[in-house]
């Protein structure tokens, strides 16, 4: 198994490799030579162009995602205007596709994911790395409880597609299940800016947070002897809910907080219901438990 520091390397490994800038001196070579072995993608930008920002991400994903059957090269105009005055580019971002040498194709304007697919596939055919195949073999592994497997096919999908969020994302919460918390940690902890704006990400971090939230928390047996003593006691019934969480009871662990909401709604600042939202985060969207759990949540809400 690879360790943190060797999985942020694989990943900027393969951008630093598929992915460069380039000056107007070095354009024969990084474009005009290297399109002889594989169609190079040309992005013409600018640091003040907000649609250059919001395209060139998502040129790079793709270009990953084709593991080396297509180059990304940026030109930023405003350093280096001459190869863009002499292909005729008069607004940006705009795109060019070289294959042998010469522009086979082009587009202007940021395109979504589908179409920079679409037309990376009209350069080089069709784009299947296999990963995520991997990807969603690792999740039922990872749902049936083989943990271990599930590690190292989420690790071997970030081989095929290193900027993975879903392959990452499950490494962590692969992480999480065999309780390798720091590690787990130090993964993330180089994600910040992308985990608020990634599903796979926050999902992990909600289930790095919610096993933190377990190893602060008694026994189960413990804890439900303090709340059949004192079914008043929310802040005991809360901790109920994520021991039983931890153990693998989700059910009872929207009972538990499902009962305080019934109890006192508002309790501690919306403390149970903010709590369930966290766990619907950590188990998935689709996760039978979350369904369930929502419409739980749904009827004493709105009852």
């Amino acid at each position: 198994m690879l360790g943190s520091g060797e999985i942020l390397d694989s990943r900027n490994a393969a951008l630093d490799d598929l992915v460069k800038d380039a000056t107007t001196a070095s354009f024969r070579v990084d474009v005009i030579a290297e399109s002889a072995k594989q169609p190079v993608l040309v992005d013409f930008w600018a640091p003040w162009c907000g649609p250059c920002k919001q395209l060139t991400p998502i040129l790079e994903k793709a270009v990953r995602a084709a593991k080396g059957k297509v180059k990304l090269v940026k030109i930023n105009i405003d350093e280096h205007p001459q190869i863009a005055g002499q292909l005729g580019v008069q607004s940006i971002p705009a795109v060019f596709g070289f294959d042998k040498g010469q522009p086979v194709d082009g587009f202007m304007g940021a395109l979504p994911e589908s179409q920079i697919k679409t037309f990376i596939e009209r350069l080089i055919g069709p784009v299947s790395d296999g990963a995520e195949d991997i990807v969603k073999l690792a999740e039922q592994a990872l749902g049936e409880g083989r943990v271990e497997e599930a590690a190292a096919a989420f690790q071997q999908a970030l081989e095929l597609e290193p900027e993975s969020d879903a392959a990452l994302g499950g490494l962590v919460r692969s992480q999480v299940g065999l309780n390798n918390l720091d590690l787990a940690r130090q993964i993330l902890s180089t994600m910040d800016e992308k985990i608020e704006k990634s599903q796979p990400l926050a999902a992990a971090r909600a289930a790095l947070d919610v096993a933190t939230q377990a190893s602060n928390v008694g026994e189960v047996g413990a804890l439900q002897e303090k709340v059949t003593a004192n079914p008043g006691d929310h802040g005991a019934r809360l901790e109920l809910a994520i021991a039983r969480n931890a153990g693998g009871d989700r059910e009872g662990a929207t009972d538990a907080l499902i009962e305080i909401i019934r109890r006192d709604r508002s309790w501690n600042e919306d403390a149970a219901r903010k709590q369930l939202i966290q766990f619907f985060d950590a188990w998935g969207a689709m996760d039978p438990e979350t369904v369930a759990a929502r419409r739980k949540l749904s009827a004493v809400l709105f009852s």
